[in-house]
């Protein structure tokens, strides 16, 4: 595993049971990693007994690290300039930032003819503005502390192709791709990296979401579901679709030492689905 003993990540949108948040703040904690974790809520989908941000901190807190819950919204900068003091007034630093934070699927995902502006400001807001107002509050604490640190966002397969009744959310992840390469670029000489990830097909809440906008007339959300993962899986040379585990390890070794001289990156985690 990558050592990040003595380091301060903070995790955005990491309250989902299956969500790829909670396995990235999870997988940096038992690198050493003291975390901060966000949501715009605590408790955002899953199991009954799901207590959502807190669950998380316990499991942090078993691993032996130091943890800090801290709920709200990232496309308000209010919310991310408090977010981001709270974080740096309990740990005393911030060295990793993961934009992890996504619009939640559900009536963007029909034919640009019948998309609301509304719902394209919405998916926009969440996923392009919160990355961008994250990191220039996190880049800022960044170069005043003068150590160097770790940038990486959530982009998709989504951002490096286009997807029909997927064209809010395909514009945010081209959008965040595009930020990483500026950002890289400007924050370089202070030795921060910014890099993207853009998972495919991850078997989280998400999907469940995504499965349910667009299934067809008379086929429930949980038939559709199956349906894409059996496609998915047919059509991705590893034979399976992915888990936030998946994700959570690439995050974690490009916060690591052994990616330092890599920036601007953005690297598919599809199993081969996609080879881009």
């Amino acid at each position: 595993m990558y050592d990040l003993t003595g380091k301060v990540a903070l995790v955005t949108g990491a309250g989902g049971e299956q969500g790829m948040g909670r396995a990235i703040a999870r997988r940096m904690a038992q690198a050493g990693a003291d975390v901060g974790i966000n949501d715009i809520v605590p408790r955002r989908g899953g199991s009954a007994d799901w207590a959502g941000l807190p669950d998380v901190e316990r499991e942090i807190e078993a691993i032996g690290r130091r943890v800090l819950s801290v709920v709200g919204d990232v496309s308000s900068a209010n919310d991310v300039e408090v977010m981001v003091s709270r974080v740096l007034d309990h740990f005393g630093r911030i060295d990793i930032l993961v934009n992890n934070a996504g619009a939640i699927a559900g009536r963007d995902r029909v034919p640009v003819v019948d998309l609301d502006e509304a719902e394209w400001d919405r998916v926009q807001n969440v996923n392009a503005k919160g990355t961008f107002l994250c990191s220039r509050a996190v880049a800022r604490a960044l170069i005043a502390q003068g150590t160097g640190g770790r940038i990486i966002n959530l982009s998709s397969v989504s951002g490096k192709r286009g997807v029909a009744r997927f064209a809010a959310y395909c514009a945010s992840k081209f959008a965040v791709r595009g930020f990483t390469q500026a950002l890289a670029q400007e924050l370089g000489p202070h030795n921060v990296t910014v890099n993207a990830i853009c998972p495919g097909y991850v078997e989280t809440e998400r999907v469940a979401e995504i499965a349910a906008a667009l299934a067809p007339e008379g086929v429930t959300a949980e038939a559709h579901h199956l349906t894409m993962k059996t496609r998915t899986e047919a059509n991705t040379p590893l034979g399976r679709v992915g888990n936030a585990e998946d994700v959570a390890r690439v995050a974690t070794f490009l916060a690591s030492a052994d990616a330092e001289f890599l920036t601007g990156l953005s690297v598919t985690v599809a199993g081969g689905a996609v080879m881009e």
